[in-house]
C-alpha cells in the first residue's frame, strides 16, 4: 500500500511537547546531552512570543508528526540579507531515510528564496557523516568556517 504524502506546516505551540521532546532526543542522539526540559521548554517558547527570532515547521504524513526543524536569521551586512540557519532537525528514527528531512528542507528553501535570504546554512557535527552526506545531496556544500563559542 503507498505511503501517503508529507505535509509541512508551520508549527503551532500546541506542537511544544514534541519540539521539546524532539529537541531532547536530537541533543542525546549526536552530542551525548542531557538538556534541562525547563530551560528547553523556554527556549522553544521564545520562538513562538517571539517571531523574529525565527519559526519552527513540522512534517506531517497521515496527521502524523514525523520531524521538525527551526529556522533562525542572522543579518548579513556583507550581502544585505539574512543568513536563514536551520537548526535543531529531529526526524523520529521510525521515519529516517524516508525524505522527511528533503521535504522540511524544500520547504525552508521555497521560503528563503521567497524571502530573498542571502543563504542557507547549519552546522553539523564533525562526525556525523550521514547528515553531511545528505546536505550535500540537496545541494549544501562545506564552507570555510570554522565555528569558535564562549558559553556565557
Amino acid at each position: 500500500m503507498p505511503k501517503m504524502p508529507l505535509s509541512i506546516r508551520p508549527a503551532a505551540v500546541a506542537d511544544l511537547p514534541a519540539l521539546c521532546a524532539w529537541n531532547a532526543a536530537m541533543a542525546r542522539e549526536t552530542e551525548g546531552l542531557a538538556l534541562d526540559p525547563a530551560v528547553l521548554e523556554r527556549g522553544v517558547r521564545g520562538v513562538f512570543e517571539q517571531p523574529q527570532r525565527g519559526f519552527y515547521l513540522v512534517a506531517e504524513r497521515d496527521g502524523a508528526a514525523l520531524g521538525g526543524l527551526l529556522v533562525t536569521f542572522e543579518w548579513s551586512d556583507w550581502r544585505a540579507g539574512d543568513y536563514w540557519w536551520i537548526q535543531s532537525v529531529y526526524v523520529v528514527p521510525e521515519a529516517r531515510r524516508d525524505g522527511v528531512f528533503r521535504a522540511l528542507y524544500a520547504e525552508v528553501e521555497r521560503r528563503a528564496r521567497a524571502a530573498g535570504a542571502a543563504s542557507l546554512r547549519l552546522y553539523v557535527e564533525t562526525e556525523n557523516r550521514r547528515a553531511q552526506s545528505t546536505y550535500e545531496r540537496l545541494g549544501m556544500r562545506r564552507c570555510h568556517y570554522a565555528m569558535y563559542e564562549q558559553v556565557l
